[in-house]
């Protein structure tokens, strides 16, 4: 069974920000990962997640960020409505991996070469 989120399109949408102004959409996407990764938490959660050796983590590998596993859990959320993260579930695990586009989309828009 497949948990992935798909509320949030994060392809690479938007220019630098030194290239040309925003559109509200292009805003209103960016704005929505840069605050899912605005909480400390879900920093943590997102480097544990994309720095992983695999490419992909399961949850009992990430939880240890010093709040209670429901905690966790609602902080994943976050990160995969926001379109960071993808989740499958295998058994009673979940494994989480980074959104292939979402650093090159950050990473674009702050770009300041353009």
């Amino acid at each position: 069974m497949s948990e992935q989120s798909t509320a949030v399109d994060v392809t690479p949408c938007c220019p630098s920000l030194t290239q040309r102004e925003l559109t509200v959409g292009e805003a209103e996407s960016m704005a929505a990962m840069f605050k899912a990764l605005g909480d400390p938490v879900r920093l943590r959660l997102f480097s544990k997640i994309a720095s992983h050796p695999d490419g992909e983590a399961c949850v009992c590998e990430i939880a240890d960020v010093g709040v209670s596993q429901p905690t966790v859990s609602h902080h994943l959320k976050k990160l995969r409505e926001a379109g960071l993260l993808t989740a499958d579930r295998r058994g009673t695990w979940i494994y989480y991996r980074v959104t292939p586009s979402a650093l090159a989309a950050m990473a674009g828009i702050l770009d300041a070469s353009g």
